[in-house]
């Protein structure tokens, strides 16, 4: 029987969560002593990730009793789109070139690569771990793994029924996925206190980002106001109000392909993933924000526009840290090798392609994040640079739903492939 946690009224871990967040934010503000030879080492975000963490690994709080996850992915996620879209300088985030796709493809291959040369490179220290015959097969379970880190939840769920994996061993899989995307993410969380050395290291050119954050703050500048109560209630209005037509516009468009199409109803068929009311919701609600960008609702940035969706991110992000469990990393260490292993092969091939096409941190952890971590985890990434660049996040993280499935299929015929050499 699993332990419970000492609070699992959500209203309590809110409180913990938003104390937590308080915390980072006022020691991450001091500009001196202790504090700032501190955050000088460890990013103030990484600490937003990983204090709800340490909470959940103590047994305080637990992401399996809360709906807090849900919540901040459902509905503080949209919103913050659209809020941080409304300034979004459209020619700025296509002059940032073709780099974000490259490095987001490299990311898709590395996942599509790491999977066999992981099996490969663990079996000769440990056969017993890569092996399995019919449905234990562990390469059929590690297909579900390659369906989350380049699609996400919908492509993982597909790739389960098409490869019939053991249910009961399933939940083994689910904790490689928890385990080495969280700890990976809280690396890109490290990586983004130390960008400008990486980019110094990289040889990068950022100049068309860091000319897309000038224009976007000479805009907020040019507009900045105090703002009023009306000011606040409008821009909730507009945030919370995309939310509703986002969510009834996915309910709408994945009830109508799932009632019409039978092939959308197929958990087995490459398109199935079209059929997640989330990848519409987050895609609908970015298409809203981009549209009122041409609008005098652009304005709102002046505001706080921007500033209020990024407290949306934060608590998503300390929602995400809930999720992870350090203690979890001990329970399965085989197949938590193979995902470490898997991992690292994926990060080798962005740093060396980043390096060879001297593309900045940003691309590389944002295009690393689409595909493992999805539409839930990308655009905070993206937006932790700046809150311009969120939108980036969302459009690379739309193509790993598209590639998923098909790349997620492709990798596990490489696996079997290798499981049987």
């Amino acid at each position: 029987m699993e332990n419970t946690p000492l609070f699992t009224n959500d209203a309590i871990v809110l409180g913990i969560l938003m104390i937590a967040l308080g915390f980072v934010f006022y020691t991450s503000s001091q500009k001196e002593g202790f504090w700032k030879k501190f955050y000088s080492v460890v990013p103030a975000l990484l600490m937003c990730y990983l204090i709800p963490a340490i909470f959940n690994s103590l047994g305080i709080i637990d992401d399996d009793t809360s709906q807090l996850y849900f919540i901040a992915s459902r509905y503080l996620l949209p919103a913050s789109l659209v809020l941080m879209t409304l300034s979004i300088d459209l020619k700025a985030i296509f002059n940032l070139g073709p780099k974000a796709l490259i490095m987001f493809f490299t990311g898709t291959i590395g996942i599509i690569i790491g999977g066999p040369l992981a099996i490969l490179l663990i079996s000769a220290v440990s056969p017993e771990t890569v092996g399995g015959v019919g449905p234990d097969a562990v390469w059929r379970g590690l297909s579900t793994l390659a369906g989350s880190w380049i699609g996400g939840g919908a492509n993982q769920a597909a790739m389960l029924e098409i490869y019939e994996y053991n249910p009961d061993l399933y939940g083994g899989m689910v904790l490689v996925d928890i385990v080495v995307a969280n700890l990976w993410m809280a690396l890109i969380l490290f990586g983004i206190g130390r960008n400008e050395r990486i980019d110094k290291w990289l040889g990068a050119d950022d100049s068309a980002i860091t000319n897309l954050k000038t224009r976007v703050a000479s805009y907020a500048e040019s507009v900045t106001r105090t703002p009023s109560l009306p000011d606040f209630m409008i821009m909730l209005a507009i945030a919370f109000g995309a939310v509703g037509i986002a969510h009834w516009g996915a309910d709408g468009i994945a009830n109508y392909l799932t009632s019409n199409f039978e092939v959308f109803n197929d958990k087995k068929s490459t398109l199935a993933s079209f059929a997640s009311t989330f990848f519409w919701m987050i895609s609908i609600a970015t298409a809203i924000g981009i549209i009122l960008s041409f609008t005098r609702l652009k304005s709102y940035e002046g505001a706080g526009a921007s500033k209020i969706g990024s407290v949306f991110i934060y608590i998503l992000v300390a929602t995400i840290g809930m999720k992870m469990d350090l203690t979890m990393v001990f329970d399965n260490p085989g197949l938590i090798a193979i995902g470490v292993v898997w991992m690292a092969i994926h990060a080798g091939l962005l740093i060396l392609i980043a390096k060879l096409i001297k593309a900045p941190y940003f691309f590389l952890a944002v295009g690393s994040q689409a595909n493992v971590g999805g539409a839930a985890s990308a655009p905070v990434v993206a937006a932790a640079f700046h809150p311009s660049l969120a939108t980036v996040g969302v459009l690379l993280a739309v193509f790993g739903y598209v590639v998923g499935t098909y790349g997620a299929i492709l990798c596990t015929i490489l696996m079997q492939l290798a499981a049987a050499g």
